[in-house]
């Protein structure tokens, strides 16, 4: 089976779904798939209003149709809803092409972060979007129950997965600073929550590993944290590993791979009674989960570390992939291929998100 992703989020974006994207490929590769992806590469772009280290593509419909006929995918899978994924479903839909889709990002929420538009809008356009693939893959059962009520169709489980070799407690480094040490990773973007936890009265040293449009202004309001900028393979695993506690405050993440590599890295997690947190941890004992966020940050200092460890090796990049198979055979009427050895694919890049 050949399953070409189409997708606008794309290195030298450093984001959640690129990394999700690349390590999932690589995973159903070893599985057997074929997978090619249609990217930005050889578009022109443009950055995004408010979020200009963020840049969208400007397609054209015969480049796109071309690349898709060269592709000869047995199955498409739309990633996101930017102008590559709008494009490849209005090909898709015109053409026959079975196609899958995921929701990966609550663009409803993050839009009315930044600008005085309805999420209802919103939504209405995304789920005419999804609505029209066989498949729409969410990463957590919650989620599906949020968007079934929102009268989105067709919704099928897939969960996110980790890379245990790269994040590990054994590549932890001494951060020569104040402990306890308090530590996030994410874009410095609004819709990441960072106020909330870099305003809290806590001991120790706050650390924040990312870049984006707040961090200037994050810098001022809050000049005793620790701003570290992007990090990216083993240099990232070694910050988080020597943390003591990963702070999650998001409230709009559909679910944060990020939460998954610190406890890889054997760190609990504190964050907010959010979607993306409630199923990531749920009530396993490797994290805590609290309204007061100050509590769950000192709460989750005496979460064992080895427990956190131990939770991690139960996620996988091999089931992750598993489940999209499943979902992308759904969809083409196609089995899916056995394991096989493929050739091996490019190293996979794992950077701050």
């Amino acid at each position: 089976m050949h399953i070409l992703i189409a997708t606008d989020a794309w290195p030298p974006q450093v984001n959640g779904v690129v990394r999700t994207l690349l390590s999932v490929a690589e995973a159903m590769r070893r599985q057997g798939a074929r997978v090619s992806f249609l990217s930005p590469d050889g578009f022109p772009t443009f950055p995004v209003p408010t979020y200009p280290e963020l840049r969208l593509a400007l397609p054209s419909p015969g480049e796109i149709a071309r690349r898709i006929e060269r592709a000869k995918p047995d199955v498409v899978h739309l990633a996101t809803e930017g102008t590559i994924g709008f494009m490849v479903r209005r090909h898709c839909l015109r053409h026959g092409v079975p196609f899958t889709s995921s929701y990966t990002t609550r663009f409803p929420e993050y839009l009315s972060a930044r600008l005085p538009i309805p999420d209802t809008w919103s939504y209405n356009v995304l789920r005419r979007f999804h609505n029209a693939s066989a498949v729409t893959m969410v990463s957590t059962p919650s989620l599906i129950e949020e968007l079934s009520g929102r009268g989105f169709t067709d919704l099928g489980l897939w969960t996110r997965g980790v890379d245990t070799e790269l994040f590990k407690p054994e590549r932890a480094i001494d951060l020569r600073l104040p402990r306890p040490i308090f530590v996030t990773v994410g874009r410095v973007a609004v819709e990441k929550n960072l106020a909330a936890f870099l305003s809290l009265d806590l001991p120790g040293t706050k650390v924040v590993i990312g870049k984006g449009p707040m961090e200037a202004e994050l810098r001022r309001r809050f000049p005793e944290a620790k701003f570290l900028g992007h990090l990216q393979d083993e240099v990232l695993a070694a910050h988080v590993a020597g943390a003591d506690v990963f702070v999650f405050p998001s409230l709009t993440d559909t679910f944060g791979v990020v939460q998954l590599e610190a406890l890889a890295c054997g760190v609990p997690v504190a964050a907010y009674p959010a979607v993306g947190s409630r199923d990531a941890i749920g009530d396993h004992p490797v994290g805590v989960i609290d309204a007061d966020l100050r509590a769950a940050c000192l709460k989750a200092l005496h979460v064992p570390r080895a427990a956190c460890r131990a939770f991690a090796l139960t996620r996988s990049w091999d089931v992750s992939a598993r489940q999209f198979l499943e979902h992308a055979s759904r969809a083409c009427g196609l089995p899916i291929a056995p394991a096989a050895a493929p050739p091996p694919a490019p190293a996979v890049a794992h950077n701050a998100a």
